[in-house]
């Protein structure tokens, strides 16, 4: 078959993806143009790259056959039509005004080409899915072909919608930003910064790997792409000092998935969710930081209990790096983190503030010695390359599932599927949150977050308020089903990941990382019947639920590992303490008394237990 020589797709697909990045700099940096000429060339480039990045049967992986030479033409010039022919489009009426031939020609071949490229970027899942929701509009939804094609590629409710809008708008300069941090040596700075925290204490390596990852997702927003980063450092280190691989890469697994609801960078999804809740993404940000800092609150719970109750140490400190020297050598490369809280903070968009951070990485690198030399011409265009390539997953998967939107907008589907939602719940709160977490990981199973969580938010959220859900926590519950399904078997990518670097079994790891990220299932639960853990309300409501909310995730964590604070938790213990985690869920000061009631029993039985264990040492003795 005949394909471009390896050089030449290599440098054709370096110029395409640097000037991609540098269009969304420059559109950052002098305000967007029209929602067709921006969302459209946003489109343009990732149908592009993602035809060149991931040639056909013809091609090989960046060897370009000619086939997909002609689908990069036609796809450029499908997805850039509407700006090219911008008066027209707006001064048409749509759903009245009959689409002319070129509309079909160009708007049938973009609907073709988004759902081929995503199929190469993604698996058969999402094309799939918008297939079926397209021949759901044909024929149940009785909409002939000319108003699905109206709605899908002659407005901004489909395939130019919002998803693609905050791709082009938010996502792409936030990953670009990863990009530009991953090679200013913060990666580095992350590892030795958990390692000289956390590095010596009982289970110290897990516990690295659980600061890493956090620290990293904040800058990464992928589990896969967080684990292959920070995992292969600690899952082998993990392993060298006495973990099981199975555990090892359960640890790492649920850490990186985390990162994708951890302030104040998150997965690309909570962009999405603040443009469908008419909110600043700061303000996601807010409601998003207790349920995070109690997801990752458990987990590392869970590891320092494993971790006591198999006996491990942590590393020697000699071996360590030491704190004030991380800080005094790399601490500068936190600046850029710094830099997009404080500008977000100060109450420019989300845009902006990615700007201001990728702006300020080159400079930070200059302040010490050790970093100056990092960023290089050649890393320069590296890292534009790599914010390319990173964003295309992202885009497509988003412009795919406006299809799905569009659909779902067009037919009135999700007032179908509200009705459905409330009939099998019988108007009952807990069971529609229940089938609700159901679809979700079912959705995330086989969807990326992102369109996972879009589908989500037009079918079932709805429901989940008209049974009286916060509207802010129905949004951020689906977002958290939607992202653990990374950890969630027969279908968690996270854990395949770690998996392939323990090496350990499969099914182990699996239920592994569903036993330790268990609280993250949980706490959607929480802040649904306890909206104050959104940060929402008096602030006194908000400290106790707090508190209590802690509380009942190091309770869990420690009735799941078989270990508390004083030693090894026997059965009943156990059981006390699970039981404690689960009342402490619902908000009330009677179910709070009752849990603080069965901590405190547990905190005697066990105090009782080491000091009638001291007494038989003394008399045998």
């Amino acid at each position: 078959m005949l394909s471009l020589p390896a050089v030449v797709s290599r440098r054709i697909i370096t110029t395409v993806a640097v000037a991609m990045s540098v269009f969304h700099l420059y559109v950052a940096f002098v305000g967007p143009p029209d929602a067709y000429v921006m969302r459209g060339a946003h489109l343009a480039f990732a149908l592009v790259l993602g035809f060149l990045i991931m040639p056909g049967r013809n091609g090989t992986a960046e060897r370009v056959g000619w086939f997909d030479v002609v689908l990069v033409i036609a796809a450029a010039a499908a997805a850039l039509y509407p700006s090219m022919n911008l008066a027209y489009i707006q001064g048409r009426m749509y759903y009245v005004d009959d689409p002319i031939v070129a509309d079909y020609v160009f708007g049938g071949a973009v609907i073709l080409l988004v759902l081929e490229a995503t199929r190469r970027a993604t698996g058969w899942a999402l094309p799939i899915t918008a297939i079926v929701f397209l021949t759901y509009g044909l024929t149940v939804g009785n909409q002939s072909v000319g108003v699905m094609l109206d709605q899908l590629y002659l407005t901004t409710e489909g395939i130019f919608g919002i998803p693609l809008y905050v791709s082009a708008t938010y996502v792409m300069l936030f990953i670009l930003f990863g990009a530009f941090v991953e090679r200013s040596g913060a990666g580095q700075l992350f590892m030795d910064f958990a390692l000289a925290l956390a590095g010596h204490t009982s289970g110290g390596p897990a516990k690295v790997a659980v600061i890493t990852s956090s620290l990293f997702g904040t800058v990464s927003g992928s589990a896969v792409a967080n684990v292959m980063t920070t995992g292969t450092f600690t899952i082998p280190l993990m392993m060298r000092t006495g973990y099981r691989p199975a555990f090892s890469g359960a640890v790492e697994a649920v850490a990186s998935t985390g990162g994708q609801l951890m302030p104040p960078i998150m997965g690309a999804a909570a962009f999405v969710m603040a443009e469908f809740l008419g909110v600043s993404y700061l303000t996601v940000a807010a409601f998003a930081l207790l349920p995070a800092v109690l997801y990752y609150v458990a987990v590392f719970m869970a590891v320092h209990f494993e971790a006591k109750r198999i006996g491990l140490v942590g590393l020697p400190k000699a071996d360590l790096p030491r704190l004030r020297e991380v800080i005094v050598e790399r601490g500068h490369l936190f600046l850029p983190l710094v830099v997009i809280v404080v500008v977000l903070l100060a109450g420019y968009s989300a845009a902006f503030s990615a700007l201001c951070g990728i702006g300020s990485v080159i400079p930070t690198t200059w302040l010490r010695a050790s970093t100056r030399k990092t960023f290089t011409l050649r890393a320069i265009v590296e890292a534009l390359e790599s914010g390319a390539r990173n964003t295309l997953v992202v885009a497509l998967a988003c412009a795919t599932a406006g299809i799905v939107i569009g659909t779902i907008t067009l037919t009135g589907l999700g007032l179908s599927f509200t009705g459905v939602v409330l009939a099998l719940s019988q108007n009952s709160l807990l069971l529609a949150l229940v089938l609700t977490m159901l679809a979700g990981i079912l959705l995330g199973m086989g969807l990326p977050t992102t369109p996972a969580y879009i589908v989500q938010v037009a079918l079932l959220v709805p429901a989940l308020v008209k049974l009286g859900v916060q509207v802010e926590a129905a949004h951020l519950f689906v977002l958290y089903f939607a992202v653990l399904s990374a950890i969630t078997p027969p279908v968690a990518m996270a854990v395949y990941a770690a998996n392939g670097i323990s090496r350990g079994t499969l099914m182990q790891t699996s239920w592994a990382a569903v036993k330790m990220g268990l609280t993250g299932y949980i706490i959607p639960f929480m802040f649904v019947f306890a909206p104050s853990l959104l940060l929402i309300g008096d602030l006194s409501v908000v400290l106790l639920a707090t508190v209590t909310a802690t509380a009942g995730v190091v309770c869990l964590a420690a009735g799941l590992h078989s270990y508390f604070f004083f030693g090894p938790a026997r059965w009943w213990e156990r059981i006390l303490l699970i039981a404690a985690a689960l009342v402490l869920i619902k908000p009330g000061l009677q179910t709070d008394l009752i849990g603080m009631a069965l901590i405190g029993i547990t905190i005697a039985s066990q105090l009782w237990a080491r000091r009638s264990a001291g007494a038989g040492v003394k008399t045998s003795a």
